[in-house]
């Protein structure tokens, strides 16, 4: 069966975009060639787990990466998906293929030294733009909030009594983390230039953090906030508010945290998800194990 009709699903109706679709082409072409040269098979209607192995091994072979695998095989998944709802095969051949392990990648994070340094900035609270710049970051890295979860912040969650700040998580699940009382003088302060400035624009909405123009903030204006401001102090190269995010847990944890409290904090659905950041406080004992100890 031509790859033209699968790709056709794709785009027509799976809805693909045009980037996804090109990666599909790539993978596809290449396992054809492949079975080509090597079974002289013209189409996949043929082929057993056996070619597919085989196809993995040599990709192996030439030292590409588990990720880049992974995908190949999902790929080659979909397109024999698409073959059985098509009626052209029974069974799919990739029962009793599996994936490569990809090595887990773990959280880049900046040092609380280094964050020290981004909130010791000097704050000109009589500028809108840079006190909201400067809460996006003092919010991110005292809560662990997530970038959608602080385009979202209400006024209404904010508690100067409670010192808490109310966040809307994944699946709508609500959640009060606690902030220092700095932050809520802060805030308090904010509060009321920010409602001078919406009453002057005559506008009238209950997202807590605004642009200049008394308008609530968006997505990529808080990623570029966050990339402006670490890249002052580290080299990493995405710097974007999930390291913020990551960093809050790994301080947390590092300072003795319970890890279960760390995965309200976070909004964890489950403890493994939370989990990740141990391995970074392990990684920073060896360091300093290796450092110290005189048989290291």
């Amino acid at each position: 069966m031509p790859i033209s009709s699968f790709i056709n699903y794709l785009q027509f109706e799976k809805r693909y975009s045009p980037h996804t679709i090109k990666s599909y082409q790539t993978d596809l072409g290449q396992f054809f060639i492949y079975i080509k040269s090597q079974y002289q098979m013209e189409d996949g209607l043929e082929v057993g787990h056996f070619h597919i192995r085989s196809w993995i091994v040599s990709l192996m072979e030439a030292e590409i990466s588990p990720k880049s695998i992974n995908r190949k095989i999902a790929t080659l998944n979909t397109y024999f998906k698409f073959l059985i709802r098509e009626g052209k095969l029974e069974k799919s051949p990739m029962t009793k293929i599996q994936a490569p392990k990809t090595p887990k990648k773990l959280p880049s994070v900046v040092t609380t030294a280094q964050m020290n340094i981004v909130l010791e900035d000097q704050l000109d609270e009589s500028d809108i733009k840079s006190f909201t710049d400067y809460l996006i970051i003092e919010i991110l890295y005292q809560t662990g909030m997530r970038r959608a979860e602080l385009v979202n912040l209400l006024v209404g969650g904010f508690s100067k009594t409670g010192s808490t700040l109310k966040v809307l998580g994944k699946r709508n699940k609500e959640r009060l983390i606690p902030i220092q009382k700095q932050l809520v003088e802060k805030l308090e302060l904010y509060l009321e230039k920010r409602n001078k400035i919406l009453n002057k624009a005559g506008l009238n909405h209950s997202n807590l953090l605004i642009n200049e123009s008394g308008k609530p903030l968006y997505d990529k204006y808080i990623y570029r906030v966050v990339n402006k401001y670490l890249g002052a102090v580290s080299t990493q190269q995405k710097k974007s508010p999930h390291m913020v995010r990551h960093s809050f847990a790994t301080h947390l944890l590092e300072n003795g945290a319970d890890i279960n409290a760390v995965k309200e904090l976070l909004g964890h659905a489950n403890l493994a998800a939370t989990q990740i950041y141990t391995h970074n406080t392990i990684e920073k004992l060896k360091r300093t194990y290796k450092q110290a100890h005189p048989k290291a």
